[in-house]
């Protein structure tokens, strides 16, 4: 059965769709199954990794939400551009979508679980994009999940905003809902130890949260151009410090996951 990790934390910009396009395409090439499941309606991974735009393909994470759980599996996109990285589109209908699930469904928090336990015998991972906040969605994931990892964006002065919340609602999660939920930790991204905002704000997490990854994310034009080119960082340039820094943490996650091929 595949692992099913979360990228999650309620601040913007804090690089969850970076990491979770960038994981999702290094692990596809060590050789995984993966599937992507983008549940943010920015629908920004979804643009990166698809050949199609979000609002063309016949259907999206907010169809199968309305509708019978087997509609997952015409919603698996095989084709993308990254090797042996399945997608499963967003919506920016999926805000929609969250207030009708929260009104009309009787297990509102378990959806996206059902949803994923009709395919996740097909891949070694899914990873779930979420949207920059705690609310039904991304407890949906956090619910479905194995592991969680909290994204930080180093040097920002709101770096630390929100991190303690993030944890108590994984913490709620683990105690009510999902009692297998394992935080991985938090990891830098944007990341500079020569900078005294970002020395500061890697000894407040350490401070603040029961682990950090021992691999950081630097700040780079690399990752912008990836995104606009709809490649890997790896695509770019694989001798760069960042490729590299996410070959260490695809690394990282197989070894943590416990992925075997």
């Amino acid at each position: 059965m595949a692992k099913k990790l979360v990228f999650a934390t309620h601040k913007g910009g804090a690089g969850k769709s970076t990491l979770s396009v960038q994981c999702a395409a290094e692990l596809g090439r060590l050789g995984y199954k993966v599937l992507l499941l983008d549940l943010d309606p920015q629908a920004n991974s979804s643009i990166h990794v698809g050949y199609d735009h979000p609002s063309t393909v016949e259907y999206t994470i907010a169809d199968v939400l309305r509708s019978d759980n087997d509609l997952i599996k015409d919603a698996i996109h095989a084709r993308s551009r990254f090797k042996n990285v399945s997608l499963v589109y967003s919506s920016i209908e999926l805000g929609q979508v969250e207030d009708s699930l929260r009104e009309n469904s009787m297990r509102p928090n378990e959806e996206i679980k059902a949803i994923v336990e009709n395919v996740e015998d097909q891949f070694d991972v899914i990873i779930f994009d979420t949207p920059p906040s705690l609310k039904l969605l991304t407890t949906n994931a956090l619910v479905s999940a194995d592991f969680y990892i909290i994204p930080i964006e180093s040097g920002s002065q709101y770096a630390m905003y929100g991190l303690v919340d993030v944890e108590k609602h994984s913490s709620r999660i683990r105690n009510s809902l999902n009692p297998k939920l394992k935080f991985l930790g938090g990891i830098l991204v944007k990341h500079d130890k020569r900078l005294n905002v970002c020395q500061i704000v890697e000894s407040a997490v350490k401070d603040s949260i029961d682990k950090l990854i021992p691999i950081f994310i630097p700040s780079s034009t690399v990752v912008n151009q990836a995104a606009m080119l709809k490649t890997s960082v790896s695509g770019v340039n694989s001798n760069s410090k960042v490729a590299r820094e996410f070959k260490k943490l695809a690394k990282y996650l197989v070894e943590e996951m416990g992925l075997k091929k």
